[in-house]
């Protein structure tokens, strides 16, 4: 079983098997694709959550705020993390592929809606575990306009043989 990518979907960066895994450690793995953000999307990630706050759900009131637009929540950003990173990383024969977590998740800048977001990252461990691979991975979200992160994370993907 492979991955959940859609067929259509563009080949990853670096493309791999499940055993070449330890090979990544402390490896850069590029620059993503970027995704636009909409205010449909904040919309609809606002009713999700119900996270209304008027800076990422009411365009008029918050051109007069503090970032003169509306913004991206900061979960709405990290929730890129899997169509980000499966655009750095693809494992061709991994049985199961299992988001396990995240470490030291910040969001040091606010994401304006209508910017494109892209995400890099960094192999900062592969460890060995019970039937296949545990990667952890330093990731660096960026937002065209935006002069610092707007998400930095460490996220744990196990790869399971």
């Amino acid at each position: 079983m492979t991955n959940s990518r859609d067929n259509d979907a563009p080949a990853a960066a670096h493309r791999l098997h499940v055993t070449e895994l330890p090979s990544l450690t402390g490896r850069e793995l590029g620059t993503s694709k970027r995704i636009r953000i909409t205010q449909e999307q904040v919309n609809a990630f606002a009713e999700a959550t119900g996270d209304h706050q008027w800076i990422h759900v009411d365009p008029e009131r918050a051109k007069d705020g503090p970032f003169g637009t509306t913004i991206a929540h900061g979960y709405l950003t990290l929730s890129l993390t899997v169509p980000l990173f499966w655009d750095l990383l693809e494992v061709d024969d991994a049985a199961q592929i299992i988001n396990y977590g995240l470490n030291k998740v910040r969001f040091p800048a606010p994401v304006p809606v209508g910017s494109e977001v892209s995400a890099s990252a960094r192999v900062l461990a592969v460890d060995d575990v019970a039937g296949g691979w545990q990667l952890t991975v330093a990731l660096t979200f960026n937002a065209e306009g935006v002069d610092r992160p707007v998400c930095v994370a460490e996220m744990i993907m196990r790869y399971l043989r």
